[in-house]
């Protein structure tokens, strides 16, 4: 969950120490280390599984939800009695979000919206309670969007189906139908038409959270083939010993240290700047570091594979590991917007905010010069 920590609902509800860390004292460098340390399984499943409702779902309610909201939900997300996701990407409409479909119309009394589409690809929605819903309650384009808690499980029109996807197994990826479904509009997250903006903000940790996880993941591959080599002996010596090994090694590891140190350094930062100060300065470097950090796991996955030979490409043994963080490669590069997306939203942000700095340092017509 992004900090600071709703401090005040966690108490309320008995919680007051994360992992020994009081929960006032929580910060962005603690969320990293957590990630990261969830992350050295080298398996993006379980991760995904646990932290997808905290870490995306949650935020927006916390953020922009009303306190009636609040009270109807936290109590039991919060403490993981229940559990949410966040519903984001449909058939139509995956890193294009301002093309959402699905549609969120008020009954004629007023009290509740019937939603009609389908959410695909939605990590931990296959045993989620509720969902963080992007729906269309206005026109097209972005500003027709709005946020939304839905519930799920069990719900009447709500029909939900395990996708069956090349990495990432035990993350629940769901594909969910809705058709006619009756939901509460006190369940509207903030104000109708504010959804963009709530959604971007969402995205902004988002990608960081890949970022670091993702991060340690590369680490786990690269090491599993460093140990590899040391021991594997070919043509008389150990594969470490051939030049070519070391430097495929040395390649991936200079990708891999300095997108360690850039994503510790974005982490420091989260802890000095304000969130206003946050979302100008790093929105777009955010992007530019979940595209980056996918790059350097497909170099650090590929790596190992090849170092591993045969035994990389089996599911069993002691290449496992590394044959099923190759597989897992396109779960960080397509989701939280794809990386080519990504590139071209890092340098357009980069463009906005070169305008913007330069207009604010002109100096007004008339005045002299230095």
């Amino acid at each position: 969950m992004p900090a600071p920590l709703p401090v005040e609902w966690l108490k309320r509800l008995g919680i007051h120490d994360i992992l020994g860390t009081t929960v006032e004292e929580w910060d962005y460098l603690h969320t990293g280390i957590y990630l990261d340390e969830i992350s050295r399984t080298g398996l993006a499943g379980p991760g995904g599984s646990m932290t997808a409702g905290h870490t995306f779902g949650i935020p927006p309610v916390i953020k922009f939800g009303s306190k009636a909201l609040h009270e109807k939900f936290l109590p039991e997300l919060l403490p993981g009695k229940k559990r949410t996701c966040i519903a984001i990407t449909e058939p139509g409409a995956g890193s294009d979000v301002a093309n959402i479909a699905t549609t969120a119309v008020k009954t004629p009394d007023g009290k509740h919206y019937i939603i009609n589409g389908e959410k695909k690809w939605i990590t931990n929605g296959f045993w989620s309670d509720y969902a963080t819903m992007a729906v269309r309650t206005g026109g097209p384009g972005a500003s027709g969007l709005s946020f939304i808690v839905c519930p799920l499980k069990g719900y009447p029109g709500v029909t939900m189906r395990r996708l069956k996807v090349a990495g990432q197994i035990s993350a629940g990826t769901t594909y969910i139908e809705l058709d006619d479904v009756k939901v509460p509009v006190e369940n509207l997250i903030g104000k109708e038409g504010m959804g963009m903006r709530y959604i971007m903000t969402n995205f902004n940790h988002e990608r960081l959270t890949i970022a670091v996880s993702v991060t340690r993941t590369s680490r786990v591959a690269l090491s599993s083939a460093f140990a590899y080599v040391m021991k594997r002996e070919a043509f008389g010596k150990t594969l470490i010993e051939q030049p070519v090994v070391r430097h495929r090694l040395a390649k991936a590891g200079a990708e891999l240290e300095a997108l360690q140190a850039w994503v510790e350094q974005f982490l420091y930062q989260m802890t000095q700047l304000t969130k206003e100060e946050a979302d100008i300065r790093l929105g777009g470097l955010t992007a530019l570091a979940k595209a980056k950090a996918g790059m350097v796991l497909n170099e650090c996955a590929q790596t190992a594979v090849l170092l591993f030979g045969g035994n990389g490409y089996t599911r069993t043994g002691q290449g496992e590991i590394a044959e099923r963080i190759y597989r897992e490669v396109p779960g960080a590069r397509i989701p939280g917007g794809s990386e080519d997306v990504m590139l071209d939203l890092a340098v357009r942000q980069l463009v906005k905010n070169y305008k913007n700095a330069t207009q604010a340092m002109e100096r007004p017509k008339g005045s002299s010069k230095l």
